[in-house]
């Protein structure tokens, strides 16, 4: 199981050492939180910590993300939301993927993207803190893209992996009804014109898109 601490009611990131694999869960609603929480943590399959961080500042996902990465240690790092809703040992099958197969980021199934993209992911800490040098996400993100980016990053170094009974869904109802930032799809063809800083080359993009 993982041990469950609510933390950052004033906005502020939260600085934590912890031994296993620590997940940051960004919320807003924490009445839906709690629920989650406990069902994520029941069924991980590993000890570990999942940290729950109210955005009160409306800071978005990816900047409270980033906020609790960078003031935090752990050799393995989950990111998820809310909405998740887990299978029987999403996260030590996670662990052991990245583990066994020398990866840096490992894809959750969403149900949605069949393993082409980490929109929750755990990745490994030395890996992706040289990614950027520092956050876990390109900074420039709100919401949207920035797992995309991530993903496709991972994928060119060959540190992507994937297994699929590592289940970790989003419980969306209104999800495929919903529209996407659209500051946030601008930012991602803008760098992905450069190959986001050159850490993809256009050749090899094609590839990954195909």
């Amino acid at each position: 199981m993982l041990e469950i601490i609510f933390s950052g009611k004033d906005g502020s990131p939260y600085g934590i050492d912890v031994e296993g694999p620590l997940v940051v869960m960004p919320y807003i609603d924490r009445h839906e939180a709690e629920r989650t929480a406990q069902q994520l943590s029941q069924r991980a399959g590993v000890q570990g910590t999942l940290l729950c961080v109210e955005d009160v500042a409306r800071l978005g996902f990816i900047a409270t993300a980033n906020a609790v990465f960078q003031s935090s240690s752990s050799k393995f790092f989950g990111y998820t939301a809310q909405d998740a809703f887990a299978g029987r040992d999403w996260l030590s099958i996670a662990v052991n993927a990245l583990a066994e197969g020398r990866g840096g980021l490992a894809a959750f199934n969403d149900g949605k993207w069949h393993g082409k993209l980490a929109a929750f992911g755990l990745v490994d800490r030395e890996w992706a803190t040289s990614v950027y040098e520092g956050p876990l996400f390109y900074p420039g993100y709100n919401r949207h893209y920035a797992d995309v980016e991530l993903s496709l990053v991972a994928m060119q170094q060959r540190k992507f992996r994937y297994d699929p009974n590592a289940v970790l869904i989003e419980l969306d109802w209104q999800k495929d009804g919903k529209g996407v930032s659209q500051r946030d799809r601008s930012l991602f063809r803008q760098r992905r014109e450069h190959g986001f800083d050159d850490r993809v080359p256009n050749i090899q993009l094609q590839r990954l898109f195909d």
